[in-house]
């Protein structure tokens, strides 16, 4: 199997990494700074494969609303036109942000009165700009959905990429490419998740003839749909159910636990393994059981409190287990006034975020919950500052108005970084008690740990 490039993508290579006009700039600094705060890793997986110098189109599965875009419009070095439903330009702030980032307006039967036939420009346009050696990033699915798979992919890609390479007036046949892009994320709607883009190999769209209205044939469209369906499921988990999925998912976490912290690329990577050779032995006795000793161990360390990760404990003494958490504890009690601070003062902004996204979430849906937190968090947190800012203005004059925005930033920025100390310690925490005070049931649970790990390490 060919090794895998993985890379942690850092601020920098969000927000510096594209050429545009002013505005343009701005908004890709905003959607940099937002994605990269509320996911705590962003990485990339083989993105060095993405041709340069040719049309390409990027095709992605689509389980996170705006966000999906969002991210590969931040993640790669070069200008990308989406396709978006044509709903969301009527909408007052997205409409503004998908007409800066020059997407395009795709109308759907299923979006009550919409106009279909005015695919046709809409299709046009994309030929027009893939001529060019521009890229287009769409869904083949269609829709966002919270659906454990792929669902399957309709024929509008390959209309685009067929006429592309068919219905052109250049002295030489275009070189287009289509590359898949699968999306991955740890928790798509909680704060300070984790997001994963990983490319496929990128394959040639050859020319094909078309009928006097330039539309291909239905069965060669049939072919390369196809071929667009497989080659993303080769770059996405796949899982039949959300059992299924949950149980790969708490597979991983034990085998994970052990070890140095590990990326997000060979995450996918075991995930996808480990689903797929499930559903191959379906039925297999061994296969089952090893699965029910999964879902039952998982059952102990929640009626515990504790993840697997903590069960590492039990390879250290009592005393070196509580001199260590002393040593951990020092740093945030050293930070807690600025974290206290930014907490305070952050703390509505984060409040009205979530309050915007249920009510904007409907019918239970959460496939668009974390665009709306992004989006409210890039207006209230700014907001947050500025109002800040003129209170001390009011009360203290000019100059301590200007001091207090970079130091409320650096307040939200702590009380953000100590959240998730806090979080993770009180994990921690747990453990040692029951390292403490129920030694004997920690060290049964740490031995079955290193079994089931030994059994794991066949789809690692």
């Amino acid at each position: 199997m060919t090794p895998l490039n993985i890379k942690q993508l850092s601020l920098s290579d969000l927000i510096l990494n594209r050429k545009g006009t002013p505005v343009f700039r701005l908004v890709l600094g905003a959607f940099g700074i937002a994605l990269r705060l509320f996911f705590r890793r962003i990485e990339t997986v083989n993105a060095e494969v993405v041709p340069a110098g040719t049309g390409v189109i990027f095709v992605m599965n689509h389980p996170n609303g705006l966000i999906d875009p969002a991210l590969v419009f931040v993640a790669l070095p070069r200008k990308i036109s989406f396709l978006a439903k044509s709903t969301l330009f009527r909408m007052p702030v997205i409409s503004f942000l998908l007409r800066t980032v020059e997407a395009l307006p795709l109308y759907r039967k299923i979006d009550a009165g919409e106009d279909v036939s005015k695919n046709q420009r809409t299709f046009e346009m994309c030929r027009e700009l893939l001529q060019k050696g521009g890229s287009i990033a769409l869904f083949p699915e269609g829709v966002s959905h919270n659906s454990p798979k792929m669902l399957p992919a309709k024929t509008g890609a390959a209309r685009i990429a067929l006429g592309a390479v068919s219905v052109t007036a250049l002295d030489e046949p275009l070189d287009l490419r289509i590359v898949p892009v699968g999306l991955f994320y740890t928790s798509k709607t909680t704060f300070r998740s984790e997001a994963l883009l990983h490319f496929g190999e990128p394959f040639q769209v050859e020319a094909v003839s078309v009928d006097d209205d330039g539309q291909p044939d239905r069965d060669t469209v049939k072919q390369l749909t196809a071929r667009i369906e497989d080659a993303l499921r080769n770059v996405t988990l796949n899982a039949e159910t959300e059992s299924d999925l949950h149980t790969a998912r708490m597979a991983e976490d034990i085998l994970a636990s052990a070890e140095a912290e590990g990326t997000l690329g060979e995450k996918l990577e075991f995930l996808k393994k480990f689903v797929a050779e499930a559903s191959e032995m379906d039925g297999d006795a061994d296969d089952a059981a090893l699965r029910q000793r999964i879902i039952d161990y998982d059952k102990k360390l929640d009626e515990n409190g504790i993840e697997p990760e903590h069960l590492s404990l039990a390879q250290f003494s009592r005393g070196s287990v509580i001199r260590q958490a002393m040593v951990l504890s020092v740093p945030l009690i050293m930070m807690s006034p600025l974290a206290i601070a930014g907490t305070i003062l952050h703390y509505p902004a984060y409040r009205l975020c979530g309050f915007v996204s249920n009510r904007m979430s409907s019918h239970g849906a959460d496939d668009v919950a974390s665009t709306v937190k992004v989006l409210a968090g890039m207006v209230f947190i700014p907001l947050t500052w500025l109002l800040t800012a003129a209170e001390v203005y009011y009360f203290l004059g000019w100059k301590s108005s200007l001091l207090s925005v970079p130091l409320a930033i650096v307040c939200g920025y702590v009380a953000l970084h100590t959240s998730e100390e806090v979080e993770e310690l009180r994990g921690w925490a747990k453990a040692i008690w029951l390292f403490l005070t129920r030694r004997e049931t920690f060290l049964r649970m740490f031995v079955e740990r290193r079994e089931l790990q030994h059994e794991l390490r066949e789809f690692d």
